[in-house]
């Protein structure tokens, strides 16, 4: 049960990685000034897959170890409450404060999902 979770949260590591080395020169450029609104779309494009990782590496962390994944509308964030709290077979995951930080990135997939890139800051 560990060593499956552990290689896939490892591949899904190496994934987010990848997803940051190649999104890096425009991380940069748009640290230095404001983004034009392709490169707004394609930071927008990046975060939503960043926060995919994450749920993944979570949802795989709750179906290998927890064997219970949340079900319903809520099921986002009640994943991300899941973590956060120890169970009989793992520590918790998620700190509080990831967690926080986490449901910042998770407001955002959802904006980003029902949203044109041209209405985002």
């Amino acid at each position: 049960m560990w060593a499956r979770f552990r290689r896939a949260q490892a591949l899904e590591r190496a994934q987010l990685r990848r997803l940051l080395d190649e999104h890096r020169p425009l991380l940069e450029r748009a640290s230095r000034s404001s983004p034009t609104p392709v490169e707004l779309s394609a930071l927008a494009t990046m975060l939503h897959c960043f926060y995919n990782g994450i749920e993944n590496i979570l949802k795989r962390a709750a179906c290998e170890l927890d064997q219970k994944v949340p079900l319903g509308p809520s099921w986002h964030s009640d994943l991300l409450g899941q973590m956060s709290q120890a169970s009989g077979v793992r520590p918790a995951l998620v700190s509080r404060t990831l967690r926080d930080r986490l449901d910042e990135y998770l407001g955002f997939r959802h904006v980003f999902r029902h949203a044109y890139t041209f209405d985002l800051e």
